[in-house]
């Protein structure tokens, strides 16, 4: 009887983690169109755009997923409308969803991340437990429902790590996600509560880092290791009951703010409540285009890591051959179409 228990409860953890992935397709013409009228004449039809440069990976996504996650309940497909024509939208664990269907009338159109983001927990049918992807976020090798969730918490890492400066961009952005941290959470007391959490041997060498850090008793900056986010729902209405008019300015914004937040704050807000299990960084790694192809490449082929960021970046010159390059080694690794595929 013990064993029955046991399994059902199993089916049921496999049963009730969703997917969550965002995507945007730069060559809609409406899409550039509409972006051009709020951006203004200076960025009309610039789909060069890191931001938004597609890489022909998304069939490849949807494969991965399929092979190697076959026990997530629903995967939610977020666009501002794009249906690639491979798409199967009949595959009854696929929800396609638009962002008029959850983000509120007045943040829309938008043509930044961070609105589509923290306002994830809208969606209709989405699960109280659920892991965020962007597109350059891949599942590399077979995963279980315990690489994301363990007792229904997230799984993750609390290390802290300098937040690096720059006048301009994602810095400024976390320096806002710290700032309410700090406002909310005690670091001192929090760190006491949840000691085995920040001082754990998965973290390995980059345990390190907190401990020459600790000095400061502050969130001075978390490890972000640019993988797939495990995340509690409850988590989002819990941040927006308690900064809703700073969410509601970020969603109100069309493009990328210097005064705005982002999904990290979600992550953050776990981290120093202590509602995750510790998990070693080392399940995924985040490889940047600007590194070189072969790094990525090899990945994909020896399935080291089972998840894996391909960051994208302006230095490369080269884009058509990297992007050749990537897509053969996807291809080889998965070259099946999925159900999702027509």
């Amino acid at each position: 009887m013990k064993s029955v228990g046991r399994n059902m409860k199993k089916k049921m953890e496999q049963s009730d983690i969703d997917f969550v992935l965002i995507w945007v397709d730069d060559s809609d013409v409406a899409w550039q169109k509409s972006k051009a009228k709020y951006k203004g004449e200076a960025e009309k039809f610039n789909i060069n755009n890191v931001r938004y440069r597609d890489w022909g990976t998304l069939k490849y996504w949807f494969r991965a997923v399929e092979k190697y996650a076959p026990w997530v309940r629903k995967i939610h497909f977020v666009t501002c409308g794009h249906v690639p024509k491979w798409l199967n939208l009949n595959h009854p664990r696929l929800n396609f969803v638009k962002h008029e269907e959850y983000i509120p009338k007045q943040y829309l159109p938008t043509f930044s991340a961070n609105p589509i983001e923290l306002n994830l927990h809208r969606i209709k049918d989405l699960a109280d437990k659920f892991v965020f992807f962007n597109d350059d976020y891949f599942i590399n090798a077979p995963v279980q429902p315990n690489d994301f969730f363990i007792n229904g918490l997230p799984c993750d890492a609390a290390i802290l790590n300098p937040q690096n400066m720059d006048r301009f961009g994602i810095p400024n952005i976390v320096v806002n996600d710290l700032g309410v941290i700090e406002y909310y959470f005690d670091f001192k007391e929090q760190f006491k509560k949840n000691i085995s959490k920040w001082i754990n041997l998965k973290y390995g060498k980059l345990l390190v880092r907190t401990m020459l850090l600790l000095p400061w008793m502050k969130y001075v900056g978390f490890y972000e290791p640019h993988l797939p986010n495990s995340f509690l729902k409850q988590t989002y209405f819990e941040v927006w009951k308690n900064e809703k008019e700073l969410l509601e300015e970020t969603s109100s914004h069309k493009f990328r703010d210097d005064r705005d937040v982002n999904q990290w704050l979600m992550r953050y807000w776990q981290l120093a409540k202590g509602d995750f299990v510790p998990r070693n960084p080392k399940i995924g790694r985040m490889f940047s285009v600007a590194d070189g192809i072969m790094p990525i490449c090899n990945a994909i082929n020896e399935q080291k890591y089972k998840l894996i960021c391909i960051n994208d970046s302006e230095k490369i010159q080269d884009i058509e051959e990297m992007k050749n390059k990537i897509l053969k080694s996807f291809d080889k690794k998965l070259k099946n179409k999925s159900r999702f595929e027509l």
